[in-house]
């Protein structure tokens, strides 16, 4: 696969993920560290008490975050079935008999087939946002 596509799908999955951040986990990030800091300000519970209350707080983004991890693995691993069937459809042409011609031939089908399907799934990564942010702002994570 060419290094401008590969490029390509880590910028675009640069983007999603500092989307992200910027519009949800960012703000519920300082919202659990507030609410860690009153926990920590309450000098008269015990430490299985702040303990208690540091997780309680932690929850909702650790929560989230595992969400959001999980989509960009599903994205990741959809990617990866596609560019490996793409070189399946290849090793299918090659044969022990395969000239260093056709070689060259089907190795530029491969490049070809990968970065198309690796810019058709950038470009459901528009989508994939619109759900998360959707999923997160629902708080139903």
């Amino acid at each position: 696969m060419s290094e401008a596509a590969q490029e390509r799908v880590q910028n675009a999955i640069k983007t999603f993920v500092n989307g992200l951040d910027k519009s949800h986990i960012r703000g519920m990030d300082r919202t659990m560290h507030e609410c860690a800091a009153a926990c920590l300000s309450d000098t008269e519970a015990s430490i299985d008490s702040v303990h208690s209350c540091i997780d309680r707080c932690q929850a909702p983004t650790l929560r989230a975050q595992k969400f959001v991890q999980s989509e960009l693995e599903q994205f990741q691993s959809s990617l990866s079935r596609c560019i490996l069937s793409c070189q399946d459809e290849v090793k299918d042409k090659l044969s022990p008999s395969s000239t260093e011609a056709e070689i060259t031939k089907f190795r530029s089908e491969f490049d070809t087939c990968a970065i198309n399907r690796c810019d058709k799934n950038i470009a459901r990564l528009p989508n994939i946002t619109k759900k998360v942010r959707d999923t997160l702002d629902s708080e139903k994570y």
